[in-house]
């Protein structure tokens, strides 16, 4: 039985008792009425009711209950369902049970309250928002619908409900929660009591007063078992392609991630590594085995695309490209107003799901404070690679890394960038950036210093970056900075 259900039928065997009387939360019908405009009114009424309400189908006018069959209930349900979600601003979606009630098989119909009020009529204005009041359905008043509007609150995508209602042994099911435990450095709940406990408060789950609850999208995206078991989120997995050569014309291999993100992190950034190309590196005079790229630098990239993604765009989720020249990520959603592309490295983090980029910190997974990316950055100076190139689009924003390439293999762009990106990671480093900073970061040596300094003129003329003493006059030990410092 479903956990609302409990409370259902106590309000239906209340509404039945001599003296027969209607309630605000509940209101039982013999069959579906033909009155598509008065049925919408009804659930309208019920989503703004404080707790929702219930709709109860095969109980006569005289209060007996008289059974449903098969076919009732399915066209029933089909009517409602299409009149919560086309017939309501905001949309309403209903959940459903048949159950036994006196040996009469009924239909319970559960209209929950919504989150953000007033619930009104679609295409019309807020003033068609009707209410419960004295066991009947009436249009709200001016004074009711402002009432409404004080207790209405737009929900966070993390907030919204990405299951129907479960009962409370059903959440252990849906979610894994042990490895976040691990990630916490917690011991692991030993009730099933305090496992919801936790869930509640880390914002998993919404508990509901007559018990059960709902998994929110955070719960699901954070520890999904399976994410094939929340609908909303099934678009939302992380592919994984791997590309023969440098375009997208052959594919070698596609796999596509079935868990939740956080809870699939570790995995997925050891299935990715397992990928990249690998190189020779002498380490304390041994020789060792290397990816081209940085873990430090993927790791934080790809903790990125998971969190900052914009999921109201539909049909399209995080994507792992590897060329074999380099390797893209890419997540929907374009760069947010207040970002530059020119200035991410280093600054305020900013998301669009700040419970999930809160989450992800505390789980250890990216970096607090907008540190990922100046690590990310150190980390492709060091390993010799081409500065991060970063792109966005009017839905979509993409990281790109590039193995690594000498000065003369970089294009006119790349230098450029480099000689930026590195004058912004010695800014944030209490230093400056001078002719022998940038010769070690792009590995050439004391004979090029003057290809060096043609470089670091142009950045100068492009405003990219410029001299942090303008007073001085030494070109030889010259100290730069990015143009905003």
């Amino acid at each position: 039985m479903k956990a609302w259900m409990l409370k259902a039928v106590e309000l239906l065997k209340a509404s039945l008792e001599p003296p027969r009387h209607e309630l605000n939360e509940l209101d039982w019908k013999a069959a579906l009425s033909p009155d598509k405009k008065r049925l919408t009114e009804h659930l309208s009424a019920f989503a703004n009711q404080p707790g929702g309400g219930f709709m109860v189908y095969g109980v006569d006018v005289t209060g007996s209950p008289r059974s449903v069959d098969a076919k009732t209930v399915e066209t029933t349900i089909n009517q409602l369902a299409n009149l919560g979600r086309q017939g309501l601003e905001p949309p309403v979606a209903l959940d459903h049970a048949v159950e036994d009630y006196e040996s009469v098989r009924l239909l319970f119909v559960h209209v929950p309250e919504s989150a953000v009020k007033p619930v009104h009529l679609r295409g019309k204005s807020l003033e068609h928002a009707f209410i419960r009041s004295g066991g009947t359905t009436r249009l709200a008043s001016r004074q009711e619908i402002g009432t409404l509007m004080l207790h209405s609150r737009t929900p966070r995508w993390e907030d919204l409900h990405a299951s129907v209602l479960l009962a409370d042994s059903e959440f252990g099911l849906k979610l894994n929660v042990e490895p976040i435990f691990k990630m916490l450095e917690r011991p692991v709940a030993t009730t099933q009591e305090e496992t919801l406990v936790w869930m509640a408060g880390e914002r998993f789950i919404m508990r509901e007063p007559a018990g059960g609850g709902y998994v929110t999208n955070l719960g699901a995206i954070a520890a999904a078992r399976k994410l094939t078991d929340f609908p909303e989120l099934i678009r939302k997995a992380v592919r994984v392609v791997v590309y023969d050569g440098l375009n997208k014309a052959k594919t070698k291999q596609e796999q596509e991630g079935t868990r939740g993100y956080a809870i699939s992190f570790q995995a997925l950034m050891q299935f990715v590594m397992s990928l990249l190309p690998q190189s020779e590196v002498i380490e304390q005079a041994l020789r060792k085995k290397r990816t081209v790229y940085p873990e430090i630098a993927l790791r934080e990239i790809i903790a990125n695309a998971l969190i900052h993604q914009d999921f109201s765009i539909t049909g399209a989720g995080p994507l792992i490209e590897i060329f074999d020249d380099r390797i893209e990520v890419s997540n929907p959603g374009g760069l947010l107003p207040s970002k530059r592309l020119d200035r991410l490295i280093g600054t305020q983090p900013e998301s669009r799901n700040e419970q999930l980029a809160r989450a992800f910190r505390r789980y250890k997974i990216c970096e607090e404070r907008g540190s990922g990316l100046l690590k990310a950055g150190l980390q492709v100076e060091l390993y010799g690679l081409p500065p991060i190139e970063f792109t966005a689009g009017t839905n979509h924003f993409k990281v790109a890394l590039y193995a690594p390439r000498t000065f003369a293999q970089m294009s006119a762009r790349e230098r450029l960038e480099a000689c930026y990106q590195h004058a912004v990671l010695k800014h944030y480093s209490d230093s400056a950036m001078t002719n022998k900073s940038l010769r070690e970061r792009l590995k050439m040596p004391e004979k090029q210093r003057s290809m060096v300094s043609v470089l670091i003129q142009e950045a100068l003329d492009k405003k990219r970056i410029k001299r942090a003493d303008p007073e001085s006059k030494s070109r030889k030990f010259a100290e730069y900075v990015p143009f905003w410092a």
